[in-house]
């Protein structure tokens, strides 16, 4: 053990980090003390690299300290940031930081997202985490009882929920334009991806030593204890194990799903089901190691006032899983999106491509339609004056942490096939397929377990 974890490990045991049980229920809204927000970037590499770009060309807040596992990454980031302290271990920036900082991002791979962030939370420090949040459906629940019990603020990042087509979206879902909702498709086919972030596995049986600029005790954390292999991990490819990542419908399916589950006010699902490609199903090793390239997932929500009281069933479609052709004929479009959501109602339907503003369907029903007008927002920025004592975030924990719990759920039910998992979000349990319950959570590596996960 280094010298920075007992540093770590003695604050947290004097409560220094909150990181014990039963933290005190704290005033909904923690402000920044400082005029400009004093803020901690932990993972610049890849999308964490992108954040702090995002993070740092904003004139009410200021980046102090940059924290990442690859000092390569570490150095680039540095460049950007000239005096900025830097770290190695989150963990160390924590213990040393204290005061110094009132808020952090977390933009690391999905298997260390819940015990960085719960970390945060208790340390009252204001958060910016990476979607889809967490890797595990349990996880997703601690962290979104700690959001609101620390006060703080927090955003997941959703960046195109701050866009201007999604908030168009939502705000006509709201308005009931559509009648009552009856149906929802939801797809990622990006032909692009597949190959470039994803492996088929499974896990190589020879190792190497890992690179002298990478901690791969720490990059691996919670995880469990794998030998290094180049250019199958670290930096982009972790996606795709069940280790790390949460497949395409983790990583996409919070981007596609925001506009959905926010307009139609949607709460716990009933039941989930998937099918994945054959496969993958039949390859007892790659199941046990990566997740399928393809997959379609069903969730039965219960009915309320969108859907005119009836239960609604929402679609995930990745991969070589498409929508129904009927549904697509629907747009009248020549190629139906890559990426979007089809939401079907009584009066009309809504197509939500992916990073584009909504289309109403048919369009001559339509016509003439005013559009709602949402000004501008950038998801950085929202997040930052919010801190400082602004309007709540647009994708919040208490709001979209229930919603990466039911996208998780589609994860669970991926690695059950075919098995219809009835769901009592009360209690995290399948009632009906208790064997599915294993997937709910993980197991911590020894070393890095913390109270409350």
């Amino acid at each position: 053990m280094n010298t920075n974890r007992r540093q770590f490990l003695t604050l947290a045991a004097a409560g220094g980090l909150g990181l014990a049980t039963g933290c005190a229920t704290m005033p909904r809204r923690v402000v920044a003390k400082n005029a400009k927000l004093q803020h901690a970037c932990i993972g610049v590499g890849g999308m964490g690299m992108q954040d702090l770009k995002q993070l740092k060309d904003m004139d009410k807040a200021q980046i102090v300290a940059i924290c990442d596992v690859d000092k390569k990454h570490l150095a680039k980031a540095a460049e950007l940031l000239p005096g900025v302290r830097q770290y190695t271990d989150w963990r160390e920036l924590f213990a040393r930081e204290g005061d110094r900082v009132d808020s952090v991002n977390v933009s690391v791979p999905d298997h260390m997202h819940a015990l960085i962030t719960l970390t945060a939370l208790r340390a009252q420090k204001h958060v910016y985490c990476q979607k889809p949040l967490c890797h595990d459906v349990a996880e997703c629940r601690v962290i979104t009882d700690a959001a609101r019990a620390a006060g703080v603020v927090t955003q997941l990042g959703t960046q195109h929920a701050s866009g201007i087509g999604d908030r168009m979206a939502v705000q006509w879902l709201r308005e009931g334009i559509l009648g009552h909702v009856q149906r929802a498709f939801l797809c990622s086919n990006r032909s692009n991806i597949i190959g470039k972030y994803r492996l088929e596995g499974p896990r190589p049986a020879q190792s190497v030593p890992p690179p002298p600029e990478l901690n791969w005790e720490h990059w691996l954390g919670t995880a469990p204890e794998r030998p290094y292999a180049p250019e199958i991990y670290h930096p982009a490819k972790w996606r795709t194990w069940l280790d790390f990542g949460t497949g395409w419908s983790g990583d996409i399916g919070c981007h596609i799903f925001d506009a959905v589950w926010k307009g139609l006010d949607l709460k716990a699902p009933k039941s989930v089901v998937a099918e994945v490609q054959q496969s993958w199903r039949d390859a007892p090793a790659r199941r046990g190691d990566t997740w399928p390239q393809s997959d379609h997932i069903t969730w039965v929500f219960p009915g309320n006032k969108a859907t005119g009281g009836k239960d609604l069933t929402v679609e995930w479609f990745d991969g070589e899983f498409y929508p129904p052709a009927e549904f697509q004929k629907l747009t009248g479009l020549e190629k139906y999106p890559e990426e979007a959501a089809l939401i079907i109602g009584t009066e009309g339907a809504m197509l939500v491509p992916h990073q584009s503003g909504p289309l109403l369907l048919p369009r001559e029903k339509f016509t003439g339609r005013p559009k709602p007008k949402p000004g501008p927002r950038n998801h950085y920025r929202h997040f930052i004056e919010a801190c400082l004592g602004g309007e709540m975030t647009e994708s919040h924990f208490a709001q979209t942490g229930p919603m990466a719990e039911a996208i998780l759920l589609g994860t669970v039910a991926i690695r059950e096939p075919g098995t219809l998992l009835a769901w009592d979000a009360k209690n995290l349990r399948f009632p009906n397929a208790p064997q599915a319950e294993r997937h709910l959570r993980r197991t911590y590596r020894a070393g890095w377990q913390i109270a409350g996960l």
